[in-house]
């Protein structure tokens, strides 16, 4: 069953495993091409295990091929369709330790989260990558920001519950956040 389509993958449940398999780019030479995807796929399962053994909820991943990645199947609610102030808070908690450990998602989104089972689980970390600068939690933080106020009312109070939550998981939190003020100013006046 087909899930989802991106510019990098394709998503579809086989049974009760999720699958992402990175699709060909044909503009590049087949060798770098296959490299490219290789070098992604294993990349992006690796930061999933990461992630999880930080203690942020993921899929657990079962099986790695060359550009093909098999992870359970969680079979939750996507977050924008129920968020609330204290889901943000929560998601403040699991990004804060996601940060703690070095990664930075890269896509962070409600789209890119499910509530299953009273917990939030961070799915599709294509974009992810390891990071511990102010700058890259920073701009983290700013692209899920900027998703409240675009999809979701009463943004004002799930950024400040976000931050809260943020704070109490990850050291750096305040820095983090004023970072991110500076981001939002460079977008302004760029």
């Amino acid at each position: 069953m087909y899930l989802a389509r991106g510019a990098e993958a394709v998503v579809t449940l086989e049974g009760n495993i999720v699958v992402k398999e990175r699709i060909p780019k044909k503009y590049r030479l087949k060798v770098i091409d296959e490299r490219i995807r290789k070098e992604r796929t294993r990349a992006e399962a690796r930061l999933i295990s990461e992630a999880r053994r930080g203690g942020v909820p993921t899929p657990v991943v079962y099986d790695i091929q060359d550009f093909r990645i098999e992870m359970q199947y969680i079979a939750g609610k996507p977050v924008k369709y129920i968020m609330d102030e204290k889901i943000s808070e929560e998601i403040g908690q699991l990004v804060g330790r996601l940060h703690s450990s070095g990664i930075i998602h890269g896509d962070l989104t409600t789209s890119n989260m499910i509530y299953y089972n009273e917990r939030i689980y961070l799915i599709d970390f294509g974009l992810a990558y390891r990071d511990s600068s102010l700058e890259a939690q920073g701009v983290d933080v700013h692209v899920l920001f900027q998703t409240f106020e675009s999809s979701h009312q009463n943004h004002e109070k799930l950024i400040a519950s976000f931050c809260q939550g943020y704070r109490k998981n990850f050291v750096l939190a305040d820095a983090v956040i004023e970072r991110v003020k500076e981001i939002e100013k460079r977008g302004r006046y760029a």
